[in-house]
């Protein structure tokens, strides 16, 4: 379980790219090194990953499956990417943003980035599929950050980001043409689909 506040961002290392199969590794903060062991989970860019080294040098290191680099903008990175970090949640942590699973469902562009003073403004490219579980003021995991939705129009839905976040994730360096991994709410997305599975059955 995530909480969607990313600790930090961390250039990735690409040990080994084989067929359907890459091998990640970012360095870690002590912080993050604490009590971690091989097995644990680490969502980069909120894609969950399982830790299967930490080597002498404090950088742990992720298998990536045909399917996650199918799905998420892992597969795009390239040697020294920053990606966003975060550590699994611990029990007695304070959950400060949303309950995230690191379950990436598909990719959104950026379409439109919007500069008033002291604000920015991201608009996303989002499919028919997509926007059934986007609903403005609810939520969505945007590599790996839990964010507050503003609008949501027939094809694309905006953010706004504070300078905080700018500073801490990738976010502050992103650019028109860029892909997402999108998480939505499994809560909304379970509802959505209940309902109409039960509309196609005739039971509503």
């Amino acid at each position: 379980m995530f909480s969607g506040i990313v600790q930090n961002t961390a250039p990735v290392r690409i040990e080994a790219r084989h067929q359907d199969l890459w091998t990640l590794s970012v360095p870690l903060t002590a912080s993050q090194r604490d009590g971690l062991v091989s097995g644990a989970s680490i969502a980069l860019n909120g894609t969950c990953l399982t830790v299967t080294q930490i080597d002498d040098a404090g950088r742990a290191h992720f298998d990536v499956m045909m399917e996650t680099l199918r799905v998420t903008n892992l597969g795009d990175l390239h040697e020294g990417d920053l990606v966003n970090v975060e550590r699994a949640a611990r029990f007695g942590d304070d959950i400060g943003g949303h309950v995230m699973s690191g379950h990436i469902q598909g990719q959104v562009p950026v379409v439109e980035i919007e500069r008033p003073q002291n604000n920015c403004i991201l608009w996303f490219g989002i499919t028919p599929a997509q926007r059934r579980y986007l609903f403005a003021k609810g939520f969505a995991g945007l590599n790996g950050c839990s964010l507050t939705i503003g609008e949501v129009l027939d094809d694309r839905f905006n953010v706004f980001l504070i300078p905080e976040t700018l500073n801490v994730t990738s976010f502050g360096e992103i650019k028109v043409g860029d892909r997402v991994n999108l998480e939505v709410d499994a809560h909304t997305q379970a509802i959505v689909d209940t309902l109409e599975r039960m509309r196609a059955a005739g039971e509503l």
